[in-house]
């Protein structure tokens, strides 16, 4: 961690909370990371994340039933957990030039820490208490700021990806060696330096056919007798910010693997135009407008992209949106947002679209079209539309190979985008 990055970066929030504090009135407002929660009849709790709200603010992640109080012209308070327990590992505050720019208050569990909290005081994040002044979209204020990423957060997300890519190249060669899916996340897993409760996502593993499963849950500890193709969607994460890529390998130079490379070139062509001012709902429509070549081009469908536009054809070889904001969430907060009051806005043309506000300077997004072949969708094409113009025993022969995604991370610019992605494998492997 850059030391100078992380006190801008905190300069910045405090700016923005201060921003907030004065626009609804109030005098501090807290910030909790939650509680550990547990499975039903049960002792063992479920992995903890960090409310993204508190996390943003430290450079570590947070543990469970951590707080924060910001007010104006204060510096921030820390309330850090104390515990008498033998049950687990100690936990200490961590070390480190940060804690120069806190106020460090140890509290047990039944302290009263809050009891010299002012009046106003709003509350952000899980279960707010009694004392808590309710303020009606304080929340989604916050939230939209979130999506303009600070040095500091750019450079984590930019380790998160440097992480991940190492854990791609190994899940690659280890597909290649004619490894299962399970031995193929567990060399993600090593490679990235991370547990499976550590990945951002549980990571998506698919071989073959498993590919046309968008979000394939299962790791098959069994190995393939004619293996394919992997889709691998895995990330891993850097001070809480996360990663997110997805990429599809294949073992024979064939039509299949033609398509991959069409798709390829596709994906970076958008991750280009991912500049200041272009609305992201545009990029998917590009995206659409692009699948249908594709299918065009390698004959997977004989209509053109214009015919295949107006009768839908390209939603049933791509199904899901463009992508998505990423940051201390993988789909990070306030996608649908297009100002600070909440107003929400949503495409009808593409329900699954998570990202529709105008692109701005530092935004990070993911960049992931795809190409299946789901046998769902592809009946009901055949069922409810008439004169498709697909070549059916084309699709049959690409059905094993289940299908392909391709996901950057990518920083957008107002002139050249950075794609954290694509110079992490360049950085990692100069001569790929």
């Amino acid at each position: 961690m850059t030391e100078s990055l992380y006190r801008d970066h905190l300069a910045t929030l405090q700016a923005r909370y201060e921003k907030a504090m004065q626009h609804y009135q109030i005098d501090a407002i807290v910030l909790a990371s939650g509680d550990k929660s547990y499975y039903f009849q049960d002792d063992h709790t479920v992995p903890f994340h960090a409310y993204s709200g508190a996390q943003q603010w430290l450079p570590f992640s947070l543990v469970a039933e951590t707080y924060i109080v910001v007010q104006a012209g204060k510096k921030p308070r820390l309330v850090w957990p104390v515990r008498d327990d033998f049950w687990h590992a100690p936990n200490p505050v961590p070390a480190g030039e940060w804690q120069t720019e806190w106020e460090i208050s140890p509290a047990r569990k039944d302290d009263k820490w809050f009891s010299s909290l002012p009046t106003k005081c709003a509350w952000l994040g899980p279960q707010p208490p009694a004392f808590a002044t309710k303020v009606e979209g304080l929340n989604a204020y916050v939230d939209f700021a979130k999506a303009i990423k600070t040095p500091f957060e750019i450079n984590a997300i930019r380790l998160a990806t440097k992480r991940a890519v190492k854990g791609h190249r190994a899940a690659k060669e280890a597909f290649l060696a004619g490894m299962s899916e399970l031995e193929i996340h567990l060399a993600f897993l090593s490679a990235s330096q991370q547990t499976a409760a550590q990945e951002p996502y549980p990571g998506i593993v698919g071989i073959n056919n498993h590919a046309a499963v968008l979000h394939y849950e299962h790791k098959d500890p069994n190995r393939s007798a004619r293996p394919l193709t992997l889709l691998i969607d895995a990330g891993a994460s850097e001070h809480g910010y996360a990663s997110d890529i997805t990429r599809t390998f294949v073992r024979h130079d064939d039509e299949f693997s033609a398509l991959v490379d069409s798709l390829d070139k596709m994906e970076q062509g958008l991750a280009h135009q991912a500049r200041s001012g272009v609305d992201y709902r545009t990029l998917h429509q590009d995206t659409l407008t692009g699948v249908a070549h594709i299918l065009n081009e390698h004959k997977i469908c004989h209509l053109s992209p214009e015919e295949q536009m107006a009768k839908g054809i390209p939603q049933v070889f791509f199904p899901h949106g463009l992508g998505h904001l990423l940051g201390l969430q993988v789909h990070d907060v306030g996608g649908f947002q297009v100002d600070e009051a909440g107003t929400v806005r949503k495409d009808d043309n593409a329900p699954f679209l998570r990202l529709t506000r105008t692109l701005e300077e530092n935004m990070v997004v993911t960049i992931e079209p795809g190409l299946y072949f789901i046998p769902m969708l592809l009946e009901k094409m055949q069922a409810s539309i008439p004169q498709h113009g697909c070549d059916l025993s084309l699709i049959e022969r690409f059905k094993p190979y289940g299908g392909i995604r391709i996901e950057d991370n990518v920083v957008v610019q107002d002139e050249r985008p950075i794609n954290l992605t694509r110079n992490e494998f360049q950085l990692d492997n100069p001569l790929s």
